[in-house]
């Protein structure tokens, strides 16, 4: 057996997956890639790809060919997980793995993947999560911190969330910030921490001028169903690459890097300390779940208010749009009226659409939202809302803005906001964040239900009913979708 020390390659990879669509489906693996890195020169040394054929092709949906554009057809002669899994175990076992959110999302699906087939999974020397390096060491230059808006930043062209692409795309991106921290701790006086934060920076699309030879730029050519692997002249070792003050050291810190007698070196790679608080914060929802206008998440901002105001109260000269401190980034946007987070109350909407369970989050719970009618009076605070924040984020962004208010065509006359219902975990089970109270005759009660149960939920909340909502605005900034979204905080609903 190959000792992990005779291993020194980082193994990049990344896996692309089925989308759930209903509770406790789970994920299915459809392609995987990886690439090994020379951890001194940062070149490619080997590249391997294949398409891999669930045991159920009915679970490609058409969400799931949505975010990847893998179809049934396109795996129905690739191998299956089990016929590669050799492979893949003798790619990644002992050595250094490194990807974008690998440690939430990749590494629970291929250890899933394995236990399938009663397989002991391949274990890494060392983990490198992009998502969380990326974070904590480069800041919130580019926006969120998803790989699509990292790649446009840097003008790397368009995520084709295709593994081996992708995977090519997230070692240039660690290439690029390696490199921007290295000047700034060059020259501190002059590179300031903060001077990313200029909204003039320029990104242009290089991916037609990018040679796809290179081995680096995303490959527009679909795959067969496997690739074999690509081998590549093994470079000398060398200096190290700056890409190690991305884990060694923060940008601007003098002397960061300087060893004293007597004092052992930490590991650049040891990222256990970030990772142990990335394992315990919430799942992140999947690319084309977040995508969806149904996507519920709560509001997680630090400055909370309990105020909630009439829309006669909203005064739209009033209402502004900032950053605040956020739990998994350094910042989100966030809509204020008057210095404080806007939350509004609005009294008898009447339910078009009945509580939606189509999408799920990752760990198989129910992203719940139902749809109302809008008043013109609601429509008019809320479409004021969308162009500030609309305008706030930067005129280079190539995001595509969702309005808060749907109008279908031929339908501009009955207008309608989706209102999301988040939950929380708590151990096993779940409870609902919302406040729901039920009005009978000239009574209000608290609604009480028997455990987490959409069906008892939908008997409450059904089309022609009448609610009054407090809900919060919380605008997103996701890959190249933003918006708003209306988190439902409290629901009053008309039992008469």
């Amino acid at each position: 057996m190959v000792s992990s020390l005779d291993r020194p390659e980082i193994a990049f990879f990344d896996l692309e997956t089925t989308v759930p669509t209903r509770p406790g489906q789970g994920f299915a693996i459809l392609e995987f890639g990886s690439i090994l890195v020379c951890p001194r020169k940062l070149v490619e040394l080997e590249s391997y790809e294949t398409l891999v054929k669930p045991h159920d092709l009915s679970l490609i949906s058409t969400l799931s060919v949505r975010a990847n554009g893998i179809t049934p057809d396109a795996v129905v002669s690739a191998p299956s997980f089990s016929d590669i899994a050799d492979k893949v175990y003798d790619i990644l076992h002992g050595r250094i793995w490194a990807g974008h959110n690998i440690v939430r999302f990749d590494c629970v699906r291929l250890r899933d993947a394995f236990a399938q087939i009663n397989r002991p999974p391949p274990e890494p020397k060392g983990t490198i999560d992009s998502l969380a390096l990326l974070t904590q060491r480069f800041g919130r230059r580019a926006g969120d911190m998803k790989m699509a808006s990292l790649a446009n930043y840097f003008g790397l062209g368009k995520q084709s969330h295709r593994s081996l692409d992708d995977v090519r795309m997230n070692l240039e991106v660690l290439k690029y910030c390696a490199t921007v921290l290295f000047l700034e701790s060059s020259l501190p006086d002059i590179f300031t921490e903060n001077s990313w934060i200029s909204p003039n920076a320029t990104t242009r699309n290089r991916s037609n001028a990018k040679s796809t030879t290179d081995g680096t730029g995303p490959s527009t050519s679909p795959p067969s169903s496997s690739r074999n692997i690509e081998r590549h002249n093994s470079p000398p070792t060398g200096p190290t690459h700056p890409i190690f003050s991305l884990a060694a050291s923060g940008a601007g810190e003098p002397d960061q890097n300087r060893v004293e007698p007597g004092h052992v070196q930490p590991d650049p790679f040891d990222l256990g300390p970030l990772i142990d608080k990335i394992e315990n914060e919430p799942l992140e929802a999947n690319v084309a779940m977040e995508e969806e206008s149904s996507t519920a998440t709560a509001s997680n901002t630090i400055t909370e208010s309990t105020e909630f105001l009439g829309l006669d109260d909203v005064s739209i000269p009033s209402v502004t749009v900032t950053t605040v401190p956020f739990f998994r980034g350094p910042q989100k946007m966030q809509i204020l009226h008057r210095g404080t987070p806007l939350q509004i109350r609005c009294d008898a909407l009447k339910v078009r659409f009945g509580l939606s369970t189509r999408f799920v989050d990752l760990a198989g719970r129910p992203r719940l939202s139902f749809v109302v009618d809008a008043s013109p009076n609601l429509c008019g605070v809320l479409d004021s809302c969308d162009d500030i924040a609309k305008r706030f984020v930067d005129s280079d962004s190539n995001s595509e803005w969702r309005p808060v208010v749907s109008r279908k065509p031929g339908f501009y006359n009955s207008p309608t906001i989706r209102l999301q219902l988040p939950t929380v975990a708590e151990g096993d089970s779940v409870r609902w964040i919302t406040e729901i109270h039920q009005k009978e005759s000239s009574s209000i009660q608290r609604a009480v239900f028997s455990r987490y149960d959409v069906a008892e939920l939908e008997q409450l909340i059904r089309p022609g009913s009448f609610v009054d909502v407090c809900f919060s605005l919380d605008p997103y900034h996701y890959q190249q979708n933003a918006g708003i979204r209306l988190v439902a905080k409290k629901l009053i609903v008309d039992s008469n």
